[in-house]
C-alpha cells in the first residue's frame, strides 16, 4: 500500500472543517485591519530564499526541498511565506508606486526536518505583510491583529518582544558580540561555531542549554541601540501597555530568519511542549531593497496553523444543516425532493437507504447535523415532515 510521505499528512473531516474555519476567521480579522488577500507560488527560485532568509539559517542550510527542474533551474518548495510575497510586491512594481500596501496570505510551506507534534514537513501558515509604513504604530498594529486572532479562539499566550536594531547600531554590537563569543567559544556547540562566522546574532537563538547558560553574560543589543531604535522600542512598549497587552522583553529573541530589523516578537504557548512559539514576526525594512526593489519599510507576521489546531477551543465544530431520511420505500422520492429544496437555504445530507428512526438519528448525529428530518407512511398521508433538533433536543412537524 502506498502511504503519504513522512511529515506530510492528509487532512480529512473534521480536521479540515476546523482548518477552514480558522482560515475564514483569521482572514476576516485581517480584512478589518485593512489587509487584502495575496497569493504566491509554492515553487520559487532557490536564490529568493538564500538572499532573504539567509545562508546562515537552518532553513536554507538544512531544511529546503530543493532540486533542479527540467529546465535546469535551481528551485525549491517555499519554506516560508514572506519572501514570496516580497518578490511579488517587487515584480508587480508596487514598490515603485509608493503608498501603503497590506496583504494577508495562507497556504502550505515545506521544510525537511524531523516531524514532531505540531511540526510537519508540509505545514500551513497564515501571515500578513505590510509595506510602506515605517511608523512603529504599524508594528503595534500587526501585533494587535495576532492578539485578536488568538483571543477569538481563546488561546492563552505570552508575548515576547525585542529590538534587533538597524544598520547604524547593529554593526558595532555584532563586533562586541563576536569578541565575547570568541572568548567563550569552547563553551558553545558546533552550530554556534558556524554561526559566529556566518551570522553571530543567531547564536543568541541557540536552544542548546549549555550555550544559553554561557550567553547569560553576553552583550545585550538593547543596551546598544541607536537613538531612533531606542525611541521606537520604547514607544512600542507604551502602545502595547495602553492596549492592555502584557509582554516580556527577551534579549535573546532574534527569530530564525536573517531579514529582521528593529522589532521582533513571538507569541508563546506553554501548552504545546518544546515547540512553544505559535506566532511571530517583526520588521524587515531592508528586505525589499535586498531583493532589488526600491527601499521600502515593511513589517509582518506568520503563524503555524497546525500548532494552533489543538489549542483552539471556540472552533469546535457546531451542529449544522439537515439530514433527510426515509422510513419506507414510498417516501424516498419525497425525501429526495424535500432535501433538494432545503439545500437552497441550508447544508443538507440526503440518505437514500430506508432505515428505522433510531438508525436515522444515529446517522444524523455522526455527520453533526443540527436537524434530523424523516418521512414515513404517516408523514406522507398527512403531508408532514417529522424533525428533531439534535442540539436543543426538541421535536416538531413541518407541513409540505
Amino acid at each position: 500500500m502506498i502511504r503519504s510521505l513522512r511529515g506530510m499528512n492528509d487532512m480529512l473531516p473534521p480536521e479540515n472543517s476546523r482548518f477552514a474555519s480558522f482560515i475564514e476567521t483569521a482572514s476576516n480579522i485581517a480584512k478589518k485591519y485593512g489587509f487584502e488577500f495575496a497569493s504566491a507560488p509554492l515553487l520559487e527560485e532557490t536564490s529568493l530564499f538564500k538572499r532573504s532568509v539567509g545562508d546562515s539559517s537552518d532553513i536554507v542550510g538544512k531544511e529546503m526541498y530543493r532540486f533542479n527542474d527540467k529546465g535546469d533551474n535551481d528551485v525549491c518548495l517555499r519554506p516560508e511565506g514572506t519572501a514570496g510575497i516580497v518578490r511579488a510586491f517587487i515584480q508587480n512594481k508596487l514598490d515603485k508606486k509608493g503608498g501603503i500596501h497590506r496583504f494577508f496570505y495562507h497556504g502550505a510551506m515545506f521544510r525537511y526536518e524531523r516531524p514532531q507534534k505540531g511540526r510537519l514537513r508540509q505545514f500551513h501558515q497564515f501571515g500578513c505583510e505590510s509595506f510602506g509604513e515605517q511608523s512603529v504604530y504599524e508594528d503595534a498594529n500587526v501585533i494587535l491583529m495576532v492578539r485578536d486572532i488568538l483571543e477569538y479562539f481563546d488561546i492563552k499566550t505570552t508575548l515576547k518582544i525585542n529590538s534587533l536594531g538597524c544598520s547604524e547600531c547593529m554593526p558595532p554590537y555584532k563586533k562586541n558580540l563576536v569578541s565575547f563569543l570568541e572568548i567563550n567559544k569552547n563553551e558553545l556547540c558546533q552550530d554556534c561555531h558556524r554561526r559566529i562566522e556566518t551570522n553571530p546574532i543567531r547564536v543568541l537563538d541557540c536552544k542548546n542549554e549549555k550555550c544559553q547558560n554561557t550567553l547569560t553574560d553576553a552583550p545585550k543589543l538593547l543596551n546598544n541601540l541607536c537613538k531612533v531604535c531606542q525611541s521606537d522600542f520604547e514607544q512600542l512598549q507604551i502602545i502595547l501597555k495602553s492596549h492592555n497587552i502584557n509582554f516580556e522583553v527577551d534579549n535573546h529573541l532574534v527569530r530564525g530568519l536573517d531579514y529582521y530589523t528593529k522589532t521582533a516578537f513571538e507569541f508563546i504557548s506553554n501548552e504545546i511542549g518544546a515547540q512553544s512559539a505559535i506566532a511571530g514576526g517583526g520588521r524587515y525594512d531592508k528586505l525589499v531593497e535586498m531583493l532589488d526593489g526600491k527601499p521600502t519599510p515593511a513589517v509582518g507576521f506568520a503563524m503555524g496553523i497546525e500548532r494552533l489546531q489543538e489549542l483552539i477551543q471556540k472552533n469546535v465544530p457546531t451542529r449544522e444543516g439537515y439530514y433527510f431520511g426515509a422510513l419506507d420505500e414510498n417516501a424516498i422520492e419525497t425525501v429526495f425532493t424535500k432535501g433538494i429544496q432545503k439545500r437552497k437555504t441550508h447544508k443538507c445530507h440526503i440518505e437514500y437507504k430506508v432505515k428505522n428512526l433510531k438508525k436515522h438519528l444515529n446517522s444524523a448525529d455522526k455527520i453533526n447535523a443540527r436537524y434530523c428530518a424523516v418521512i414515513g407512511e404517516n408523514e406522507l398521508n398527512e403531508n408532514k415532515i417529522w424533525i428533531k433538533d439534535l442540539q436543543e433536543k426538541t421535536e416538531f412537524y413541518e407541513s409540505f
